[in-house]
């Protein structure tokens, strides 16, 4: 039986690319949501593990793709031997505003949005994946601050964590969005510090791993996320590339996701 009331899924004779189209209606959402799904063409294996890889502002489920062509680059990598099959759910935020920080806010629930709905959306309709699959979370600034909350919050869902260009407190979206600070959390409640989240969690945390651009606007607030966890000795991988918060960086190094996620399947 669906968890959903409703749910469309694109036609494989209209598909291209590998690419899936996933809508389903949440009461989380208290409306519709959409996942953009990569699946690879390898015959019928089963229980692939899966990614969900999270936008940052101003995207929506389209945007991994059409801006950096993430299954472009998965295909090839698994075509040349360079990672095993993996499924990639791209989820919208739930379309609030600029961002919704996948945050519990304004009567909606994008935290449960993304750790319930979308893992049972693509569980239910790719033929691939099931309930044995095993699931990470990536992403980008909002995303990345998405998946290191959500990683560390719920590790019993999501083996590892791979964060890029994040965002890592609540307090620093005023520098990408219009809404006013007072729709989102609390600044000062411990769930919107990616930091205090993984502090909550240090003795269950899943593997992880963040990089930033060097020339990016999130620098300090990421070397400082490192120094902290260094700091209370929890175990991570941090990397500084050349680059800034735009997405040739992110095309690039979402590899550096692919093959750490791939090391520990």
């Amino acid at each position: 039986m669906s968890k959903f009331r409703t749910t469309e899924i694109s036609n494989p004779e209209f598909e291209s690319n590998n690419l899936r189209f996933i809508t389903v209606k949440t009461n989380n959402l208290k409306g519709r949501g959409d996942i953009c799904v990569f699946v690879p063409n390898v015959g019928n294996l089963k229980d692939l593990p899966v990614i969900i890889l999270l936008h940052g502002v101003y995207g929506s489920a389209w945007i991994w793709a059409h801006k950096a062509g993430v299954h472009f680059t998965a295909n090839k990598m698994i075509e040349e031997a360079n990672i095993s099959p993996f499924i990639i759910a791209m989820p919208s935020d739930g379309l609030w505003g600029d961002g919704s920080a996948y945050l519990p806010h304004n009567q909606k629930n994008f935290e449960k949005w993304i750790v319930d709905d979308v893992r049972h959306a693509v569980v239910e309709n790719i033929n691939s994946t099931s309930e044995k699959s095993t699931f990470f979370i990536s992403g980008l600034s909002m995303g990345g601050y998405g998946a290191l909350h959500l990683g560390a919050k719920y590790p019993s869902i999501f083996k590892a964590i791979s964060a890029h260009s994040s965002i890592t407190h609540i307090n620093q979206m005023p520098l990408f969005v219009e809404e006013p600070q007072e729709c989102y959390p609390d600044v000062h409640l411990d769930g919107v510090s990616a930091l205090k989240t993984i502090l909550n969690n240090k003795g269950n945390l899943p593997k992880l791993r963040f990089d930033c651009g060097k020339n990016d606007l999130l620098i300090e607030h990421n070397r400082t996320l490192h120094q902290e966890l260094t700091s209370h000795n929890i175990p991570h991988v941090y990397e500084e590339f050349e680059g800034a918060h735009e997405w040739e960086y992110w095309q690039e190094h979402i590899k550096d996701t692919l093959l750490f996620f791939n090391s520990l399947i």
